[in-house]
């Protein structure tokens, strides 16, 4: 009688066995899964806020060369806010990914660009798509 009752003790206990040892063989795809996703959404984050910075950095230079020559006090304005996006551009820190302040950073880069765009009297239109991204004027 008494190994009739541990057949059944094992027949009653096998669902919650089962649910266990299912939950943990899921957790431990789901884990492997999640590192996956994260991996590949982390690396098109870090391609769109590369791309949108390298767009403001050619702007920037573009715009520096083209106001190189002049000496007007309203060029010295634009030209001291052009390096201070350029400045603001290269103490980015591009290889951190764990920089606590990447985010008002690069909302202090993007406010920066705003204002020389205004300065510049441009009105900029970041896009990033599928092709690609970049400014349209």
């Amino acid at each position: 009688m008494a190994g009739s009752q541990d057949m059944f003790d094992a027949i009653v206990m096998a669902d919650e066995r089962f649910h266990g040892e299912g939950y943990q063989e899921g957790y431990e795809e789901g884990n492997s899964l999640g590192i996956i996703e994260g991996r590949q959404y982390g690396t098109l984050h870090g391609a769109r806020i590369g791309s949108e910075i390298g767009c403001y950095q050619g702007f920037a230079l573009a715009w520096r060369c083209l106001l190189h020559g002049c000496a007007t006090e309203k060029d010295s304005k634009k030209m001291k806010a052009l390096d201070s996006l350029i400045g603001m551009i290269q103490k980015f820190p591009y290889d951190d990914p764990t920089y606590d302040h990447l985010h008002e950073d690069l909302d202090k880069i993007r406010g920066k660009f705003k204002q020389l765009c205004s300065l510049l009297n441009v009105q900029p239109d970041f896009k990033i798509s599928a092709e690609g991204s970049g400014l349209s004027f």
